[in-house]
């Protein structure tokens, strides 16, 4: 564990795992819908635990997000979730809608839960149907225990390369809470959702209201503020399940401990947002760009997602060519209020423009820095107090290798 803030008392838990929060288990194995990789999951909760998600603004949002959203509204509460990779089940019509209940009434009826208790996922190949058998298969399988965490975390993934978790400790009235989460993603990832399911499990007491809104506010500077290619898609969800197994007072924002809690749950997802973002499809670097000095938080949050998701940007740092005049590029065209007059930009620690000017810097210190496996880009507007991060990857030639033959 490493203590991240006194003031807060949290500590990231480096073997943590979606079940490490108490009162849950998971599960995970191949059903059949690929040829080989796990890809059926199941996460539950040993009681009802309340629910807030976050999905996709896509217009065209996949069956498995409408059956979702409507057993949240019913109770706000949730006992499991269901999710399967390979087909998205997305862009499938009446018969894709029957499926994705189909999939939450075989997990209700096993665990003798109500079906508004149970959330839908999936993820994979857009426009193919389910191949129910081996849902039913799947479901009649799989075994949830504690130490099922890392075959639930490899049966959501498609692309990817690894497994991708986070977890944290607060204390909460001298108890311990625990937040952590797992999710997938690699291609199709952009700001306001995409390609991409996040889950996050805590055994802290909270009502719905509030989970929601705690998890809106982590979203934004975390999960909204990646993209790989500039792509969204038709089933990405973040979905937080508190189960209230550690007796603590409920937890609101006028709690002492709120604010902590909040931290953590940010932190949960910005771990699994930049684990996201470095697994792009293809990726060989992360990419980092902190802006501060905007007029406003919101306007450095677009600098930065305008810099990191510039394909420009992207080919540079891939090519370890120090062209600042990408960036300059990619600042200019954001929506923000900007100045080259004032602009100061940044490599790593080395000037490269600034105020309108460009900077003598030493190219084989520039070569180096972006040879790291994270490359940092630091962007001062100067023009107010605002600042914000967003992360994304390198542009390869692997990824179009990959996005070329994706259905075979």
């Amino acid at each position: 564990m490493i203590q991240l803030t006194d003031a807060h008392k949290i500590v990231k838990v480096e073997d943590g795992t979606i079940t490490s929060p108490k009162g849950f288990v998971a599960g995970g194995l191949h059903c059949g819908l690929r040829r080989s990789k796990k890809d059926f999951g199941l996460l539950m909760s040993v009681q009802p635990a309340s629910a807030a998600a976050v999905y996709t603004q896509s217009h065209f949002q996949a069956p498995p997000l409408k059956v979702t959203q409507e057993s949240i509204a019913s109770t706000q509460k949730l006992q499991a979730l269901v999710v399967n990779s390979a087909i998205a089940n997305a862009c499938t019509g009446e018969e894709g809608l029957v499926n994705a209940y189909k999939m939450r009434s075989l997990i209700a009826e096993r665990y003798v839960i109500p079906e508004d208790y149970v959330a839908v996922a999936s993820t994979g190949v857009i426009g193919q149907q389910l191949e129910m058998e081996k849902i039913e298969r799947g479901s009649m399988n799989v075994h949830p225990s504690k130490e099922g965490d890392h075959d639930f975390q490899q049966a959501i993934l498609t692309t990817d390369t690894c497994e991708k978790s986070a977890c944290y400790q607060l204390e909460v009235d001298g108890k311990t809470v625990t937040v952590a989460g797992a999710a997938k993603g690699s291609g199709m990832i952009h700001p306001n959702m995409a390609t991409m399911l996040g889950f996050i499990t805590t055994d802290a007491k909270i009502e719905s209201e509030h989970l929601q809104n705690a998890l809106s506010q982590s979203i934004e500077k975390s999960f909204n503020q990646i993209t790989v290619d500039g792509e969204t898609s038709t089933n990405d969800t973040v979905l937080t399940m508190a189960n209230g197994t550690v007796d603590h007072q409920v937890l609101t924002p006028e709690h002492p401990q709120w604010e902590a809690f909040q931290k953590t749950l940010q932190l949960v997802c910005e771990d699994l947002a930049k684990k996201i973002a470095k697994d792009g499809e293809g990726a060989t670097k992360l990419i980092e760009v902190n802006v501060t000095g905007a007029l406003s938080d919101e306007d450095a949050r677009t600098v930065a997602k305008k810099v990191v998701g510039s394909n420009l940007v992207k080919t540079a740092v891939y090519g370890v060519d120090a062209n600042w005049g990408r960036i300059v590029g990619a600042v200019g065209h954001s929506d923000a209020q900007v100045s080259a007059e004032n602009c100061d930009i940044y490599i790593e620690s080395q000037l490269v423009f600034s105020k309108g000017t460009p900077c003598v810097f030493s190219e084989d210190q520039a070569i180096e820095d972006m040879s790291k496996e994270t490359v940092m880009i630091h962007i001062a507007l100067n023009e107010g107090a605002g600042s914000g991060t967003a992360w994304g990857c390198d542009l390869t030639y692997d990824y179009v290798k990959i996005n070329a033959s994706y259905r075979t």
